[in-house]
């Protein structure tokens, strides 16, 4: 079978978020409003089919950004490229595509971190023969994307995810109905007020946070569209925990999450995550996933208490297959691999500072 790629444009849009919806490797970070939002924070989106006939057999959204003083471009492909990557031929049709762009746009490298679990060594055999290098990106938190995540097979009933949830966390959740709270889908006026909450959370646990207006974007771009949801937890009147997930086809993900410094007793947490599973499930979802957790597992990583969390649900605990870069330009990709490993350590300095007790 011989497959033709072609580069799509916005009339495109409809017909190439279909087939992400519909593939099993199909990823929210590669729809076409995902390409759109990330436009708008300096990344430049490409969005590819591999057709045959007019139907698509494989997809990718590219996502180029020029490097400071260098001036040329890397390329970074979210959660794909969307396609059975162990079918040679459509995934030398992709990766053929790419290439025929990168020596257009003088790309240094193609950055893929593909939502396929470790336990693929075939898979790392096959990127290893096409000539990726696969990139060591920590047991933490040091990659583009989480490496370690847990996920949760949401197609038994919710009697059946209840009883197999750990003791405590069952509780928690009942618990937390049983003192009040109450969990409804957030409106676009209780953005401000989840981001507050959202803020609270990370100057307590000490992380990063996007902008406001990057949350507003996210709200706007994909929960009209379809693609994610506000959630909200209010206690006596008052938002006191939400999150954001989004969803596609039928995998469902929790994306950032919000916790008050106030009422913690009443245990939000838990029954947010719990209205957010019963929620995918009744949108036709069988997949669900909480995102990242830290790779290391002792009980003296500050991390292990949001590994303890996510585990109480009885989902699987993941490490995907990791980052892989494709090199285009090898004495650029050189001094990048220098450059940014000269970010990463002003960053952590950064974020150890954060760390150091305030002054009173």
């Amino acid at each position: 079978m011989e497959f033709t790629a072609r580069w799509l444009a916005i009339e495109d849009k409809a017909k190439f978020n279909s087939f992400i919806c519909k593939h099993p490797k199909g990823h929210a970070m590669q729809l076409w409003e995902w390409g759109d939002i990330k436009g708008r924070t300096g990344w430049k989106p490409w969005r590819l089919a591999v057709e045959k006939d007019g139907e698509i057999f494989a997809a990718a959204t590219i996502l180029e950004r020029k490097l400071p003083l260098l001036g040329t471009p890397i390329f970074y492909c979210p959660r794909g490229p969307v396609v059975d990557m162990h079918d040679s031929e459509k995934m030398a049709a992709v990766l053929e595509a790419i290439r025929k762009l990168a020596q257009k746009r003088k790309a240094i490298l193609l950055k893929i971190d593909p939502d396929v679990s470790s336990t693929d060594q075939v898979l790392a055999g096959i990127l290893k023969a096409q000539g990726f290098n696969k990139m060591d990106t920590g047991k933490n938190f040091e990659g583009v994307q989480p490496k370690f995540v847990f996920r949760l097979d949401i197609s038994p009933d919710e009697e059946t995810l209840l009883a197999n949830m750990h003791q405590k966390t069952r509780y928690n959740i009942r618990l937390s109905s049983k003192k009040g709270v109450v969990i409804r889908k957030g409106l676009r006026e209780d953005l401000s007020e989840f981001f507050r909450v959202l803020k609270e959370t990370t100057e307590r646990d000490n992380f990063l946070v996007r902008s406001y207006t990057y949350f507003e974007d996210l709200y706007d771009t994909l929960v009209p569209a379809g693609f994610a949801e506000l959630f909200v937890a209010e206690y006596e009147g008052k938002i006191v925990a939400g999150t954001l997930a989004f969803i596609t086809g039928d995998k469902a993900w929790y994306i950032y999450g919000a916790s008050s410094n106030s009422y913690r007793n009443v245990m939000p947490n838990y029954l947010i995550q719990w209205e957010m599973i019963c929620w995918a499930k009744a949108n036709g979802c069988t997949l669900y996933d909480f995102r990242g957790v830290s790779g290391d597992l002792d009980e003296s990583n500050p991390l292990y208490g949001l590994y303890k969390f996510k585990k109480g649900f009885n989902g699987e605990f993941t490490e995907f297959i990791g980052e892989w870069d494709y090199v285009y330009r090898p004495v650029l990709y050189v001094i990048w691999q220098i450059a940014e490993k000269a970010y990463s350590g002003k960053l952590k300095g950064m974020l150890a500072r954060m760390r150091r007790p305030r002054n009173k």
